[in-house]
C-alpha cells in the first residue's frame, strides 16, 4: 500500500485501476477529462491491460460501455452535466439490461447560463433511471466506492454512479491510499455474468415484452435496490476488514442526543461536520447525518436517526424547479409515516458552485433554533 496526493479525478482513475477494468469508453467533457485522460495513459503503458475505446459523444460512451457489459466485460466511464444528460436514454437500458456498468460523475451545474462549477442537480436528475447512486466526501473515499461499486453492483446486477463535486474534489490533491492490487483481488473476484451476449450460445435480450410480464421485471429491479441495502453495509464492513475504512449508507456525527440534525451530502457534509463541533463547544446539541448512498434511498436509517430528533435541517446543493430540494423531498417521504416527526426546514443553497461556508452552516442552525413549524423551502445567499 502507498499513500498519494491526488486530485479526486485521479482517484476515480486509480479505482477502475485497481478494480481491473476491461473496458473503458471516453469523452472529455470538464471538469471530467482528468479521470480518462489518466485512464488512457495507463492503457497506452501497459499499466491497465483494458480497451479504451474513443467515442464521439457520451451516448456513445454510455453505449459502448453497456455492449462491453453485455459480453461479460466489467465496463467503466466517466461524465459530467451535459454529458450525463445526453445519457439518458442509454442509463435506463443498462439498468433494464441489468449491467452492473460503474461510472464517474463529476457534479457539474446544468446550463444555460453555461457553467462548470459544482451542483448536484445532474446527478439527482437521474434518480429514476434504476442506477445506484454513492455521493463521496473525500478523495479517498472516492477511489474506495469505485471498487466497492463493482463489488455490489456485481451482485445484484444494477449499475452504479460514483459522484464526486466539481473542483471541491474533482481538482483538488488530498492525501489518498492506495491499496495493494493483490488485496483488491481479495476484496473483488473477476466478473462473471452467466447472462451474456456470446455467438456461441445465441439469446435475444431486450426484446419487445408485453404488458403480460414488464412489470414483473420492474419489481425484479426494485427488489434489487432493496437487496443492494444489505449488501452494501455488509461489503462496506469486509471491505473495512481489509482496509481498515467502513462505508454504509449512511455517516452520522453526534446525533445520539441531537436535538437538531443537518442533513447533507458529498463536500457540504464535511464543513456541517466542523461546524457541528463549533456549535458543541458553545454548548448546541446538534448533530450531522450525511448520505453517502441515494439510491437506493436507505429510508430505514435515516427514519431511525432523524425520529428522534426535535428539528430537521436539509441542506440540499441542487433544485427540483417547482419543487424545491431533492434531498429534502427524500427526507420528508422517510418520515412521514413516523408519528409526531420533527419539522424538517430545507435550505437551497451552494449552486453553481457558490462556496457553502462553516458560518454559513452555523447561520443555519442558528436561524431554525428560533423557528418552530418546518419550511418547504428557504433560499440562503440569494442576492435578489
Amino acid at each position: 500500500m502507498k499513500r498519494m496526493a491526488i486530485v479526486g479525478n485521479h482517484a476515480l482513475s486509480y479505482g477502475a485501476l485497481l478494480s481491473r477494468v476491461q473496458v473503458i469508453a471516453a469523452y472529455p467533457i470538464t471538469p471530467q477529462t482528468q479521470v480518462v485522460e489518466l485512464l488512457s495513459e495507463m492503457c497506452a503503458d501497459g499499466t491497465l491491460k483494458a480497451e479504451f475505446v474513443k467515442v464521439e459523444s457520451e451516448h456513445s460512451a454510455m453505449a459502448a460501455v453497456m455492449g462491453a457489459s453485455a459480453s461479460g466485460a466489467r465496463a467503466f466511464t466517466a461524465t459530467s452535466s451535459q454529458g450525463l444528460a445526453l445519457m439518458h436514454e442509454v442509463l435506463h437500458w443498462v439498468t433494464g439490461a441489468r449491467l452492473p456498468v460503474v461510472m464517474g460523475n463529476i457534479n457539474r451545474a446544468f446550463g444555460p447560463p453555461w457553467s462548470i462549477w459544482t451542483e448536484q442537480t445532474d446527478s439527482l436528475s437521474q434518480r429514476d433511471t434504476g442506477w445506484m447512486q454513492i455521493y463521496a466526501q473525500d478523495n479517498q473515499e472516492v477511489l474506495d466506492s469505485v471498487i466497492l461499486a463493482y463489488k455490489v453492483s456485481e451482485q445484484v446486477l444494477l449499475p452504479t454512479m460514483v459522484v464526486l463535486d466539481a473542483f471541491f474534489l474533482s481538482h483538488t490533491s488530498e492525501p489518498v491510499e492506495i491499496p495493494d492490487q493483490e488485496m483488491v483481488d481479495e476484496f473483488l473476484p473477476p466478473y462473471e455474468n452467466k447472462y451474456i451476449l456470446n455467438p456461441d450460445d445465441p439469446h435475444a435480450f431486450g426484446g419487445l415484452t408485453n404488458p403480460e410480464w414488464y412489470m414483473e421485471l420492474r419489481y425484479k429491479i426494485h427488489k434489487a435496490h432493496e437487496e443492494a441495502l444489505q449488501l452494501i453495509e455488509k461489503e462496506g464492513r469486509e471491505f473495512e476488514k481489509l482496509f481498515g475504512r467502513y462505508y454504509g449508507l449512511v455517516d452520522p456525527y453526534r446525533v445520539d442526543d441531537a436535538d437538531t440534525i443537518l442533513v447533507a451530502v458529498s463536500t457540504a457534509a464535511s464543513t456541517a461536520r466542523y461546524a457541528v463541533d463549533l456549535l458543541r463547544e458553545r454548548g448546541k446539541k446538534v448533530g450531522l447525518l450525511r448520505i453517502r448512498v441515494f439510491r437506493p434511498f436507505p429510508y430505514e436509517r435515516v427514519k431511525e436517526i432523524l425520529s428522534g430528533a426535535k428539528k430537521v435541517i436539509v441542506l440540499d446543493r441542487n433544485l427540483s424547479p417547482g419543487a424545491g430540494g431533492i434531498i429534502a423531498s427524500e427526507v420528508r417521504g422517510a418520515l412521514a409515516n413516523v408519528k409526531n416527526h420533527p419539522p424538517v426546514f430545507s435550505y437551497i443553497m451552494g449552486l453553481g458552485g457558490r462556496d457553502i461556508t462553516t458560518k454559513n452552516i452555523m447561520e443555519l442552525f442558528e436561524e431554525v433554533e428560533k423557528m418552530e413549524e418546518g419550511k418547504d423551502i428557504i433560499w440562503k445567499g440569494v442576492k435578489i
